[in-house]
């Protein structure tokens, strides 16, 4: 059976899918397959494909969940993240779009089919390199490390500026203050703050002077 000619409303919308079909292929690629369905017609309803993973082509048929929107104008418009997988076995994640028209019937789709295999051999990897073994606990930094870089930033804010933006006058302020305070005498105390300054340790204890 022919399908119908496009209204000039339906043509309107399906070439701004189709933009939006290709931006969205050029950014999430390779990872994301970015197909545009053409429901009217579901023998031959791949009218785009974006990095193509799945070895489909322009016209072949519509996937099951196109011929059930041809079927019902109540179908869920956006399916999301669901399972899938591709005809070589590789896991997919993917998301379907119906695309409606002013009568809110279904005359398009858009489709992305993500491929997580690479992305589960990276989490495995960081999941392994991540691993922590044995009871000992060991802390880098000092306990009052947090306290002394948010005292530095209060202060660098309430003249709005940033630690690393300080006037010279108002870093040795700033150190004045953290010495008569007492955060100078935290283990490291120095070496923190000039990092947060973006200062050598010299500068620091020359300020402290």
């Amino acid at each position: 059976m022919p399908k119908k000619d496009l209204t000039s409303e339906q043509r309107v919308i399906l070439d701004q899918v189709k933009q939006i079909a290709q931006a969205l292929g050029e950014t999430l690629a390779p990872f994301t397959e970015v197909v545009v369905h053409d429901l009217r017609s579901p023998q031959h309803a791949i009218l785009a494909i974006h990095n193509n993973l799945s070895g489909r082509k322009v016209g072949d048929p519509a996937t099951e969940l196109g011929l059930a929107r041809i079927a019902d104008d109540d179908y869920p418009q956006v399916l999301a993240n669901y399972a899938n997988e591709f005809a070589d076995g590789r896991r997919a994640k993917s998301t379907s779009i119906g695309i409606k028209d002013s009568g809110g019937h279904y005359f398009a789709a858009l489709c992305l089919n993500v491929d997580v295999t690479a992305f589960r051999g990276m989490a495995s990897i960081l999941e392994r390199f991540s691993a922590i073994n044995g009871e000992a606990k060991e802390s880098i930094d000092p306990a009052n490390a947090d306290r002394l870089r948010e005292r530095i930033g209060q202060f660098a804010a309430n003249l709005a500026t940033t630690p690393r933006a300080l006037r010279l006058d108002q870093r040795r302020e700033l150190i004045a203050s953290l010495k008569d305070e007492g955060y100078l005498e935290f283990r490291r105390s120095v070496d923190i703050a000039a990092q947060v300054l973006g200062v050598s340790r010299a500068t620091v204890y020359n300020d402290i002077k």
